[in-house]
């Protein structure tokens, strides 16, 4: 359940018998032709779609991340590293104040990696609490039944094209495009990744058949609701 669709009474009473909480972390980046918010929209919509059975309260997802290299794509927004991790800080005391103390995050956005050091720091001067990091997107479950319906799979392409990321009136090109070169997005200015990357798809298709990415969706749900339910 949505934690907006709570008042704090409700949450009270929730934690009286129960202290987990998922939050989902995501990114404001170009995602080609799909949603600047894909990552914050898919980090959400699993998060939610996983903890609905067992009642566990999800959070709204926090959707500025670190993603510096994106910024000559017009839409991106990125944090310091230093901001995030503060930022994550901030929002695990405030969970740990209010009676939370099983608390998993289920990021959407590999670019937040240098931020969640800050976790550990956190879980060490917390010996009470929990704290998970899930990479619902490349998790082994949901990454090996990606790779069995198609290997060339990346930022932007098919694999982050679900109903709920497209945009309504906005055409997917009909072929696939050549991989990029990924390890060299790191070390270049934000205009030269553009030049590499062109329209923002790492390499790939850029969509596939509904059935295939049902077919990944239900085992990140699984594989999510899983992390919740085993503590």
């Amino acid at each position: 359940m949505k934690i907006s669709d709570m008042n704090w009474l409700q949450v009270e009473q929730y934690l009286a018998s129960d202290d987990r909480a998922v939050v989902p972390l995501g990114s404001t980046e170009q995602h080609a032709y799909l949603s600047l918010s894909v990552d914050s929209i898919l980090s959400e919509r699993v998060a939610v779609d996983a903890a609905e059975p067992l009642g566990v309260p999800v959070f709204p997802a926090l959707a500025y991340g670190i993603t510096p290299y994106f910024l000559a794509y017009p839409g991106t927004v990125s944090l310091k590293a230093e901001t995030y991790q503060a930022l994550l800080t901030d929002l695990l005391d405030s969970l740990h104040a209010t009676g939370f103390r099983r608390i998993l995050l289920v990021n959407g956005h590999g670019g937040n990696a240098p931020g969640l050091i800050a976790l550990n720091r956190w879980a060490e001067q917390h010996p009470d609490s929990r704290v998970r990091l899930h990479n619902w997107w490349n998790a082994p479950r949901t990454m090996a039944q990606v790779k069995a319906i198609d290997a060339d799979a990346s930022h932007a392409s098919w694999m982050e094209n679900f109903r709920w990321t497209r945009l309504p009136g906005v055409a997917q090109p009909a072929e696939a495009k050549p991989m990029v070169d990924v390890s060299r997005l790191r070390t270049v200015s934000p205009a030269e990744v553009r030049t590499m990357i062109g329209d923002g798809n790492f390499g790939g298709r850029y969509e596939r058949p509904d059935s295939d990415m049902d077919a990944v969706w239900s085992v990140a749900v699984e594989e999510t609701r899983a992390l919740i339910t085993t503590w």
